[in-house]
């Protein structure tokens, strides 16, 4: 009987040897999990810092679409903030076209000014589209006269609110107060609408700067006109957000 115990223990051991799925195969694929999940943070280490592009998109397309990014944020915040004050005041709001209505002759037009400042910003985008385009086909001479006539549509939008601070200025309203009802007008009205001028005004100047390196051949050296397109993206947004305002400020 014990022989035969010693030959049935014998067997059995040589048999879970053989077997494919034995334990003694199954102890070094513990161990190798370990290190093959370093080896992979190795390869992602060493991608980094050989500046390898997981997206083939340009770094500065990317910076800028998170900047755009950061930028709808607080444009978000101003727009339902003022919704909210709008909503929540119990003294009655000015009307916006008695507020933004000018004389012209012996009529009075209500939002006539911020219908043409309007018109300029969407004509504006139009023009840099056309200089997008023509800057992926080499043209220097009729991108650089695209941006700067977008640039020139900037500026006259730029004039334009100036012309309208100046007016409401000079009519009594203050971001503290203003003769037509409730307080927070002027403070909603100088906060939204100047932080958007203030972006106009940066865009005109960064079209300004892009078109002279544009006239100089400086990107046909580059090699590259992905700069006037990144541009473009910058003042699009800019354009889209005036729409918010005219739509949720002056119509609403």
């Amino acid at each position: 009987m014990s022989e035969n115990a010693l030959t049935n223990n014998g067997e059995s051991s040589s048999a879970l040897g053989s077997l494919p799925g034995g334990a003694a195969e199954h102890a070094p694929t513990t161990t190798r999990e370990p290190a093959s999940t370093l080896e992979g943070l190795s390869g992602v280490v060493s991608d980094w810092a050989s500046d390898k592009q997981a997206f083939r998109v340009p770094w500065g397309k990317a910076m800028m679409w998170i900047f755009l990014l950061s930028d709808t944020f607080i444009f978000t915040c101003f727009l339902t903030s003022y919704m909210n004050v709008r909503i929540s005041t119990t003294v009655p709001w000015p009307n916006p076209s008695e507020v933004f209505a000018l004389n012209i002759g012996n009529q009075r037009i209500p939002l006539i000014l911020i219908a043409i400042m309007t018109m300029v910003l969407i004509t504006s985008s139009g023009t840099m589209a056309m200089a997008v385009n023509f800057g992926y086909a080499r043209n220097r001479a009729k991108t650089t006269a695209l941006m700067l006539m977008t640039a020139g549509f900037g500026a006259t939008f730029v004039g334009m609110q100036a012309f309208e601070w100046t007016k409401l200025i000079t009519e009594g309203v203050r971001p503290w107060g203003n003769p037509w009802g409730a307080v927070q007008f002027g403070s909603s009205f100088f906060m939204i609408t100047g932080f958007h001028g203030l972006h106009v005004s940066a865009g005109v100047i960064y079209l300004a700067v892009v078109a002279r390196r544009v006239w100089t051949g400086f990107y046909d050296r580059k090699g590259s006109y992905e700069t006037v397109e990144i541009t473009g993206l910058y003042w699009h947004f800019d354009d889209l957000v005036w729409v918010f305002i005219f739509a949720f400020f002056y119509l609403w």
